[in-house]
């Protein structure tokens, strides 16, 4: 008892501290938030409830979960569709469309070829990918700005032109931006990047797509998903002092592995819902994407009512408290599978190296380090991300390097802070936290997505093994700084922070001690933060100021390409299937194990060439390992016997006009939404991809680029095909939805192997495949209803 009250006068007297330097520092809030211009944001709850009618009795009214409201109500055409689980494609129209700067490239250039003078739904840019962190947030940003400026200038007139929203470079992270601008209970958007279902936390179905599915919605075209199945997630208790929302995504991960979720939108629901903040369910949702789930959400609560409040957007909060009872599941819905998790027994997680589905509680950590036998040495720590930058993630973060600096406890490893935007930053400064965190020894970076996807100029630790311990959401090899020794490991902020001062991997801060300036042992106290500030929220400078919800587009504004530049380039579009099997089809790399986005296009450097496709096609697979020779990016070129790089054999096929596949293994694609993994393969010559199977949104990329994902029937078929073998289809000409399909293997003696292969294409993506491309599609279908004026 003596402890737990010691435990709460220190909370009162870190939270104490906290409003009394915010009180202070008034005189520096010279721009807070005021109320924002909802019209495009509220979502039009009048009209979804009339289609969730219609929806409802064509379904003989049975209960529906959350989900199912939420999408349904936004069906196209709600009474001719009966939609069933994991079977029917359904035609959406989404209320909103969010890029960013990375992605927005190659969306904007398919734009420009659709024909459309303005997009059809309230759209935004967001330049987030594009800053390195190397010297600090405003150097970093200057920089960025002078590097980028082509890319920069292309972005924001092309958002002039069709009436976009641009956030300019430092305005924060595309996530954090949304969740404080843009996200609504029971919205439908799309956004260009897997961890857009960070609005989730605000009970809004945000899906992460490719560029060519954000073009359909900018476009006025029907958006298609297959109907998901439901992971109905019950929680109870409310979490303990130590623990936090990512812990509990984290043990998620660890239960449904990065393929548990594949097919699924994860929905949240029970009593202990009401006991998390807003932001703190939006990093549950945030991290689902690392599970393969399609999105995920919760029910609106009375958490979502005051951050919609604090942030300005009391329309909203208004709109959905008379629409509460759609915002929930109805009483008694089915899900397709339900895990119950007791929040009152989370206990803190670190997941990794390499992967974020391997999951070991901080009371075992210790002892995996151990077993593993790796050296017991913290040599980064990053705190802040989409996934974790809010304001009280900062401050139960700050609440810790307090205590350590007060005790005199010296910080013993590099300790990086990224916020999320510049709410949260110019916040955070008024309040003290960022104070804290300089004091320590930090420093705080940009806001903007920095190390966590590979904008690091990191200088250390080059081509040996070490390990970080970061609050991002992703982990795999080679990602943060391109180092594949680099081992990172993902848990909270707080124990983020906490470890730092160890510097120890083995250092688990709710037990052990450190030892304080005059060498005596000092213990952590529980972390503490406040879910939102106390004085609200400050705006920020006015650099940054925000953008027209809904700016009015400009058809006058020139958009211009340098024919000669390297970091744009006018897309060709691609040719039509000429309705033929496939023959001579050479296999190009037979993939070994996990092969994600980052493996297919990688990111960091290589961000810079975004919006020129030949030149990133200079990355394509080259961190996919050769299950023939145990091999990063090497193969053998048939044409010669010549080993090479996987993209210089690509480019030496598509040159003699041989056309190419790689066969993978289990979810290929996953990670980012990165369709560049899929137009680098189509432009270098691919026409099919063979997998054992396919993560969602890679699968659905490729089908968008005329690009035909085929999986093994049989599992072990996979094993049949090595690289250097030749396919050809039996079943492509007569091809419709649920159609069979046979390869004939080909093998180095001349022996074949017949192999069957199912798909999953609707009818309307099978356009896609026929006419090259669902560009080209678009195109066709805007040019005919132009003539037909």
């Amino acid at each position: 008892m003596i402890s737990a009250y010691l435990s709460q006068q220190t909370s009162r007297v870190t939270r104490r501290a906290f409003r009394q330097i915010s009180a202070r520092s008034l005189a520096t809030q010279h721009n807070p938030v005021v109320e924002k211009n909802c019209s495009s944001i509220t979502p039009p709850y009048a009209k979804l409830t009339k289609n969730l009618a219609l929806v409802q009795r064509i379904l003989d009214n049975r209960p529906l979960t959350l989900a199912e409201k939420v999408v349904y109500s936004h069906l196209t055409n709600p009474e001719e569709t009966i939609p069933v689980r994991g079977e029917t494609y359904l035609k959406l129209s989404p209320d909103r469309v969010a890029m960013q700067d990375a992605s927005a490239q190659m969306a904007l250039l398919q734009f420009m070829l659709s024909g459309m003078p303005t997009t059809a739904v309230p759209s935004s840019i967001h330049c987030d990918h594009l800053i390195a962190a190397n010297e600090g947030a405003d150097k970093d940003v200057a920089e960025s700005i002078l590097a980028n400026k082509e890319i920069f200038d292309f972005l924001e007139s092309g958002a002039k032109k069709y009436g976009v929203a641009f956030w300019k470079p430092g305005s924060g992270i595309i996530h954090q931006i949304v969740l404080e601008n843009y996200a609504a209970p029971g919205g439908l958007m799309l956004g260009t990047d897997s961890h857009t279902p960070n609005a989730g936390g605000l009970g809004m179905v945000a899906i992460g797509v490719g560029g060519a599915d954000a073009v359909d919605a900018m476009a006025a075209i029907p958006w298609e998903l297959k109907a998901p199945n439901v992971i109905g997630v019950k929680l109870t208790g409310s979490l303990g002092s130590w623990a936090s929302p990512k812990d509990v995504i984290l043990k998620m991960a660890g239960l449904l592995t990065v393929r548990g979720g594949t097919g699924h939108i994860i929905e949240y629901f029970g009593e202990g819902v009401n006991t998390l903040s807003c932001t703190g369910m939006a990093t549950m949702c945030n991290m689902g994407a690392e599970v393969g789930a399609t999105t995920s959400l919760f029910p609106y609560t009375s958490s979502m009512r005051s951050y919609l409040d604090a942030t300005g957007r009391r329309a909203v909060s208004t709109a959905a408290d008379a629409n509460s009872q759609f915002l929930r599941a109805d009483p008694g819905a089915y899900y397709d599978k339900v895990i119950e998790i007791n929040l009152s027994e989370i206990e803190p997680h670190i997941n990794g190296p390499f992967t974020p589905d391997l999951s070991t509680p901080l009371s075992k950590f210790k002892d995996f380090i151990t077993e593993n036998g790796w050296k017991d040495d913290l040599t980064s720590s990053l705190i802040g991300s989409c996934t974790n930058s809010s304001y009280q993630d900062m401050s139960r973060a700050a609440s810790i390097a307090k205590q350590a600096t007060d005790a005199g406890v010296d910080i013993k490893s590099q300790f990086l802070v990224t916020p999320g935007s510049e709410q949260i930053r110019a916040t955070i400064e008024r309040d003290g936290q960022q104070r804290v965190f300089e004091d320590a020894g930090g420093q705080v970076l940009a806001n903007a997505c920095g190390p966590c996807i590979g904008q690091w100029k990191r200088s250390e630790k080059k081509g040996e093994e070490n390990a970080i311990l970061t609050s991002f959401n992703r982990n795999f090899r080679s990602r943060n700084d391109g180092n594949a020794q680099t081992m990172n490991f993902l848990a909270a902020p707080e124990i983020v922070t906490a470890m730092a001062f160890a510097g120890k991997l083995s250092f688990n801060p709710m037990t052990d001690s450190l030892f304080d300036k005059d060498g005596k042992a000092f213990r952590f106290n529980p972390p503490t933060g406040d879910d939102l500030p106390y004085q609200g929220f400050e705006a920020g400078r006015a650099t940054y100021e925000p953008p027209s919800p809904t700016p009015t587009p400009d058809p006058s504004v020139q958009i211009s390409i340098n024919p000669k530049s390297n970091r744009l380039q006018a897309l060709d579009a691609f040719e039509p299937w000429n309705g033929e099997e496939l023959k001579d089809i050479r296999v190009l790399v037979k993939v070994k194990g996990k092969c994600t986005t980052d493996h297919i296009s990688a990111a960091g450097p290589w961000l810079k060439f975004k919006g020129h496709l030949e030149n990133i096609a200079e990355n394509t697979l080259i961190g996919a390992q050769n299950a023939d020779n145990g091999k990063v990016n090497l193969v053998t070129d048939i044409t010669n016997n010549n080993q090479d790089t996987i993209p210089e054999v690509a480019k030496s096929y598509k040159r003699q006009g041989i056309e190419w596949t790689v066969i993978a293994d289990h979810n290929y694609g996953e990670g980012s939404a990165r369709e560049h993994a899929a137009l680098q393969v189509r432009y270098l010559g691919s026409p099919v991809i063979i997998s054992r199977s396919f993560a969602r949104i890679h699968e659905t990329n490729l089908k968008k680029q005329g690009v035909l994902p085929l999986t093994f029937k049989n599992d072990t078929d996979y094993e049949k095909i090595q690289g250097g073998d030749v396919i050809e289809t039996e079943g492509l000409k007569n091809l419709a939805p649920g159609s069979p399909v046979k390869l004939i293997v080909t093998k180095s003696d001349g022996s074949k192997v017949s192999i069957d292969v199912v798909h999953t294409l609707s009818e309307d993506q099978l356009q896609w495949i026929r006419e090259g491309s669902a560009l080209n599609l678009i195109k066709k279908n805007v040019a005919a209803a132009a003539s037909a004026i």
